[in-house]
């Protein structure tokens, strides 16, 4: 049995995207619509800073090394920071970088995906931005995760591949075996290898760290996954962007689907919080909660 329950913001213009757990057992996420930031505690409490330019975009947020919530400005090429406390700041990314991913790395470096500007990027808390290539033109790099080898690991949306960055910088290419998938989320999943979804092929992706690739096409091919994360029983929960919808794989390769409560709601990025509860960002200016 599963719950689905829903929790709007002050505008339904805001247009969350990514979400992610924060230190403070809060639910942290990015208004792509109107700039800034939300958090939404368990019992349904929300704060909203909008103090950032309404056109940056923020798209993708994260826990950092220092215990501060950072996130992708892609608008104004940006990494925004804010505390637990609500302090802001930023640090700014080299001319069109437009980035989008943002993983913690195994360095203690915040490393983002440049969709503009085909680059990796990693950032110092201290503000030191340093870039890395990647060997392929307009690949639109999308979403990043941390692997089990100690790389990073990101979906490269128009290139058709998955890429492995050393911290280095040196940069491996897998391409997909199914042409023009167009792969977006990403995460490390519990058993040892990363799971991504093909948001136009309709299906989800594995790779080990070793560069084999199995793909799993969904019951409906037509759902557009989105964004992925670990599930801490051992498979992986999903967006349906396009069929309003969330999906989970369980650890036997069963895939199931949940409904969303409000029609045409367009999931985005999701994240599960350590007692199992799965929350959703919801372009349309709300957060949905699925507990299992």
């Amino acid at each position: 049995m599963i719950d689905i329950r829903e929790i709007e913001l002050s505008e339904p213009e805001s247009g969350p995207y990514g979400i992610t757990t924060g230190p403070d057992g809060h639910l942290w996420l990015t208004m792509s619509g109107t700039g800034g930031v939300a958090r939404v505690t368990p019992s349904g409490e929300t704060w909203e800073h909008h103090g950032d330019p309404a056109d940056s975009r923020p798209l993708i947020i994260t826990t950092g090394p220092d215990g501060a919530l950072w996130y992708t400005r892609s608008g104004d090429h940006r990494l925004g920071r804010v505390t637990v406390d609500g302090e802001t700041s930023s640090v700014a990314l080299p001319p069109g970088t437009a980035p989008c991913g943002l993983v913690l790395g195994p360095d203690g470096a915040l490393w983002y995906a440049g969709m503009g500007d085909d680059t990796v990027g990693r950032v110092t808390v201290d503000g030191q931005v340093t870039t890395f290539p990647l060997p392929v033109a307009k690949g639109f790099p999308s979403m990043l995760a941390a692997g089990p080898d100690g790389a990073l690991w990101l979906t490269l949306n128009q290139a058709n591949a998955i890429g492995r960055v050393d911290l280095d910088g040196k940069v491996t290419l897998h391409a997909l075996p199914t042409d023009a998938a167009g792969p977006v989320g990403i995460t490390r999943g519990g058993d040892g290898a990363l799971w991504f979804v093909e948001i136009a092929a309709g299906q989800l992706g594995r790779i080990t760290p070793d560069g084999k690739i199995d793909e799993f096409p969904l019951p409906d091919r037509t759902a557009r996954p989105h964004a992925i994360v670990a599930d801490p029983a051992g498979g992986c929960w999903f967006t349906e962007w396009g069929a309003n919808r969330i999906g989970h794989l369980d650890p036997t390769g069963r895939i199931t689907g949940y409904d969303l409560p409000t029609p045409a709601s367009e999931p985005h990025g999701l994240t599960v919080t350590p007692d199992g509860t799965v929350w959703v960002a919801l372009e349309i200016g709300a957060v949905a909660h699925l507990t299992p």
